[in-house]
């Protein structure tokens, strides 16, 4: 599947030194490579109501984290896939009378549309589970052949979550056991489970929470070969797991995405990746916060969503939207409002101003600032106010005469870091 256009990153002066990033595992700000290689995989959309501001401020937040990467010097490889067949897709493509393929397509474009429009760069491989299919049914077969999965009559396959978590090829504490990622109890994962596509009622499954592996074919439903498995289609949480492990190093550096991700998925597809070969899917998990619209969780299901496609169609500048998504930090949850976007407004105009006045030898304290502002699990909110600092001391009065070479470090720097484009 193609990606999206990307816009060249303006090379700067210097390099970030040092970058910390909060694992959500270990509840801790951890360090993370600044030299050499980095991998990261970023859990893509079920293609519809694409893209809401949900979507779109977790790939900001892991935008900033590879711009700061490639600061640094890292050469990053970067994965990320797209859901284009499951349940919730099938049910709003009958919902609306048409067809899921068309569906799908459709808001697909739309998402790299919008994405290339916010200055996402985009990753080296973007998957669709449809066009990974041929690859999911050989690690599903060698999961059941390895005792880490079992059929329900009707012949939809489960992984053996019991059978994972007891996997002790090597020292327990470099395997995998249920509860590692999410650190939730066992009451707090079926809850979560019911909510997020899960069916912990099954009759005939060995453990609640075991995850679908292979749903196999049923009436009206689109359905691929599956060898060994017949007729069906990939459950959920597998897709992610043999997708990374295609295209990335086993464990890869970050695996990134929203925290309601956290449990069941990436719970998870971590137990798929220890069961099929003894190593961690991730060194670090990192996530983002929820986004509300006026104080309620935003969320497809209310149909309470922010489309970023509909913001652009009102004329708003992508950069307006980027910087209003960048005044949160990327872990905490927040709101969209009309006045947060009316203040990136102002700032984005204010910016711009400053450039003509850019004064003399300022341009590198700034980008100092930045950097050390990113290096700090990603604070964008300090790098916004060390920006908006610059532009008040362009602005004032006596200010020296702007300098062009300055305007354009600063423009380079803004651009190169934060992603937002002022030339």
């Amino acid at each position: 599947m193609k990606s999206w256009s990307t816009r060249p990153r303006p090379e700067l002066p210097g390099r970030l030194d040092g970058l910390a990033l909060f694992d959500t595992v270990e509840g801790a700000l951890l360090p993370l490579p600044t030299e050499g290689a980095a991998s990261l995989y970023v859990c893509g959309i079920t293609p519809y109501d694409a893209t809401h501001m949900g979507h779109a401020a977790t790939y900001l937040a892991f935008d900033l984290l590879g711009r700061a990467w490639r600061d640094a010097g890292v050469q990053v490889s970067f994965v990320q896939n797209t859901t284009d067949v499951d349940d919730p897709l099938l049910e709003r493509a009958a919902r609306d009378g048409v067809d899921w393929r068309d569906l799908a397509a459709q808001q697909i474009e739309l998402f790299r549309s919008d994405l290339t429009a916010l200055n996402i760069i985009a990753p080296e491989h973007y998957i669709g589970v449809v066009e990974a299919i041929e690859w999911i049914v050989p690690a599903v077969e060698e999961l059941v052949a390895g005792g880490f999965a079992y059929r329900l009559d009707g012949g939809d396959v489960y992984f053996d979550l019991a059978a994972a978590s007891a996997a002790e090829r090597v020292p327990v504490t470099q395997g995998w056991w249920l509860g590692q990622i999410s650190r939730l109890s066992e009451a707090q994962m079926l809850e979560l489970s019911a909510e997020r596509g899960g069916d912990p009622e099954r009759p005939g499954k060995r453990h609640a929470l075991d995850p679908m592996l292979w749903r196999a074919e049923r009436a009206g439903e689109p359905s691929w070969p599956g060898a060994s498995l017949g007729p069906g289609r990939p459950g959920w949480h597998i897709e992610c797991t043999v997708i990374a492990r295609k295209f990335l190093p086993a464990p890869f550096t970050v695996q990134g995405g929203g925290s309601d991700l956290v449990f069941p998925h990436h719970e998870m597809g971590a137990g798929h990746a220890w069961a099929l070969d003894s190593t961690p899917l991730a060194r670090r998990y990192a996530h983002t916060g929820m986004v509300g619209l006026d104080g309620e969780k935003m969320s497809k299901s209310k149909g309470n969503l922010v489309l970023v496609s509909a913001l652009r169609a009102q004329g708003v500048d992508p950069m307006a939207i980027r910087l209003a998504m960048l005044a949160n930090h990327y872990r905490t949850d927040w709101s969209w409002t009309e006045q947060l976007l009316a203040a990136a407004q102002t700032r984005l105009i204010a910016w711009r101003r400053a450039l003509a006045t850019a004064p003399v030898g300022s341009g590198t304290p700034l980008l100092a600032e930045l950097r050390a502002a990113l290096a700090a699990d990603l604070d964008a909110p300090a790098a916004l106010a060390a920006v908006d600092r610059w532009a008040d001391s362009a602005a004032e009065p006596d200010a020296p005469k702007g300098d062009p070479a300055e305007a354009q470090l600063v423009a380079d720097a803004i651009e190169s870091l934060l992603g937002v484009v002022l030339r």
